[in-house]
């Protein structure tokens, strides 16, 4: 007993004389966290952004494989620093957002973008929809009162995210919506209607706002995405293939040349397991084949690093729950049982309900309502400034999810439209 008396004794000595021997070890990881967080602010106070409007005319149907190839545009943004930029000046690949709005009934869709990327986004949009009119205005948040959730108003929202990995692709218009890119309009099945109607019928003083914001990745890149890598993994799963034979370790190989110079014996490496007449791929059912070549289709393609929320917010006297599920129902029809869907992250819901603390249940409510809003009109991540909260989307998963609809699938009077097309002046 008085060992280990004495050996306590020592230790308690030891850590009093040296205890800074230990600090550089345990703030390694937030100094470096603290360093970049500063640098990106910096580098984030020097970038200005944009709200552009975009109307569409009337008589303007076009495939949803247009808005892809807008995407494939858009995605031309990519620019990420080098480690250079990264650590020294904060450089980090710039984002733009997709907002559909509805204003107490009146529908809006807005390019929230870097003040520099102007000239290339009109490009992308004009074309494939040149009748189109990009307006630059002032950004919509402003026409709110900024610290929401207050006496005179309340909000309700969540941020959204994939149930499965991002390699498990959405509902995409290429396979549910739209049988080929030359069906004319009136045969379609548009996504966009459902929550066109929905966000036409909310009254006077209410708002819903949607949001997704893309940051551009190279999937291809593991430094920027593990998507490619993941959507390997679950084919490999799926199909059961073996999974490769790990490389040999130095260690390894200088045990077995020693063994052979001791014994004189050298070991043969032993058969390889008999092939199977039918290989794994061809024992698929139709349901895993089609999950399989979804996989691989989507992680062949530009991909966008993307979270995205909505907000119902509404003065007191006007507020009105069951709206909020107007957008909540658009989300349910992108998915499927065997593929991908979308479901509210439970950390960013707007809902606070436990059994313990339950006394402080309306003051966490109110907590997450302001980081909401603020998260929002920032357009910053949900865990800001920690990482989480994303998941990536490609081209053809965006076009079926953002896409300007047609007069003929969704005629509500309450989306905005070019009021006249116009053309160029005469000679």
């Amino acid at each position: 007993m008085k060992e280990i008396f004495l050996f306590f004794e020592f230790l308690w000595e030891f850590l009093l004389s040296w205890w800074w021997l230990f600090l550089p070890f345990l703030l390694w990881k937030p100094a470096v966290f603290l360093w970049i967080w500063w640098r990106k602010e910096v580098f984030s106070a020097q970038q200005r952004y944009i709200l552009l409007e975009i109307r569409m005319p009337e008589d303007s149907p076009r495939p949803f494989k247009a808005m892809e190839d807008v995407f494939s545009g858009l995605w031309q943004m990519h620019d990420p620093g080098n480690p250079r930029e990264k650590w020294l000046e904060g450089k980090y690949q710039l984002n733009f957002s997709l907002e559909i709005v509805s204003t107490e009934g009146n529908i809006h869709f807005y390019f929230r973008i870097p003040e520099g990327a102007q000239k290339l986004v009109e490009s992308a949009v004009h074309s494939q929809y040149p009748d189109a009119e990009l307006e630059l205005i002032d950004d919509y948040v402003k026409y709110i009162p900024q610290d929401i959730p207050n006496k005179e108003w309340d909000l309700w929202g969540t941020n959204y995210v994939l149930e499965r990995p991002s390699p498990y692709p959405i509902k995409t218009y290429a396979k549910f919506f739209e049988s080929s890119p030359s069906e004319k309009e009136e045969m379609r099945v548009d996504p966009m209607s459902l929550l066109v109607e929905g966000l036409s019928r909310i009254g006077k003083g209410e708002h819903i706002w949607l949001q997704f914001v893309l940051t551009p990745i190279l999937h291809t890149s593991p430094d920027e995405s593990k998507l490619v890598q993941e959507g390997e993994e679950i084919v490999a799963e799926i199909v059961k293939r073996p999974p490769p034979p790990k490389p040999k370790k130095l260690l390894e190989d200088v045990g077995t040349v020693g063994k052979a110079i001791a014994t004189g014996q050298v070991e043969v490496p032993q058969e390889q397991e008999r092939q199977e007449i039918i290989p794994p791929e061809m024992r698929l059912t139709p349901g895993e084949r089609d999950i399989v070549s979804s996989i691989e289709e989507k992680v062949s393609k530009y991909s966008f690093n993307t979270h995205s929320r909505f907000i119902y917010l509404a003065k007191r006297e006007n507020y009105f729950g069951p709206a909020k599920a107007l957008p909540m129902s658009w989300f349910t029809q992108f998915g499927t049982a065997t593929f991908n869907n979308f479901r509210p992250l439970k950390p960013t819901l707007t809902k606070v309900y436990t059994i313990f603390s339950w006394f402080l249940d309306k003051r966490r409510a109110f907590v997450r309502k302001r980081r909401l809003f603020r998260n929002y009109i920032m357009r910053l991540p949900p865990f800001f400034p920690q990482d989480g909260g994303t998941f990536v989307l490609n081209v053809e998963e965006l076009a079926t999810i953002f896409h300007f609809p047609g007069k003929i699938t969704t005629p509500s009077a309450a989306v905005v439209r070019v009021g006249s097309k116009k053309g160029e002046a005469p000679p």
